[in-house]
């Protein structure tokens, strides 16, 4: 599992990597391995307002559909139009390429909650054992 020290992570297995007081926002190499292939994005709309914690986008894999929830609090800023054509970049590359949305923040506090990697793999490795 591909956890880079970078980002932060929440529960819901999203990451988050700022950049220019913008939060870059997607899915972890954990989420998408247990997806599976990835065969529909649907992405949230720009201006849409979202809260911490809530579902804000899906990803429908060979496997099953999974909402997307937001890791901080903000309003959407940007979309990877790419995923529309390429969904499975999600798969290939999940930090990169397969990155899902930008969020301008409004509570910059929210960031600081989430989770580092050593905590992120911790919880997974507690979540995978409680299974």
């Amino acid at each position: 599992m591909d956890t880079p020290d970078e980002l932060r992570y929440s529960s819901d297995h999203e990451w988050v990597r700022i950049e220019n007081s913008l939060a870059h926002i997607g899915i972890t190499d954990f989420a998408q391995d247990a997806l599976g292939d990835v065969v529909y994005v649907e992405l949230p709309e720009v201006g849409l307002p979202v809260s911490a914690n809530s579902a804000f986008a899906e990803i429908e894999s060979t496997k099953s559909v999974s909402d997307v929830f937001a890791p901080i609090s903000g309003e959407v800023v940007g979309i990877n139009d790419a995923l529309e054509d390429r969904p499975e970049l999600v798969n290939e590359d999940p930090y990169g390429e397969g990155w899902i949305c930008v969020i301008k923040p409004s509570e910059e506090s929210e960031f600081d909650q989430l989770m580092d990697a050593q905590s992120y793999e911790a919880f997974v490795l507690q979540e995978s054992q409680g299974e």
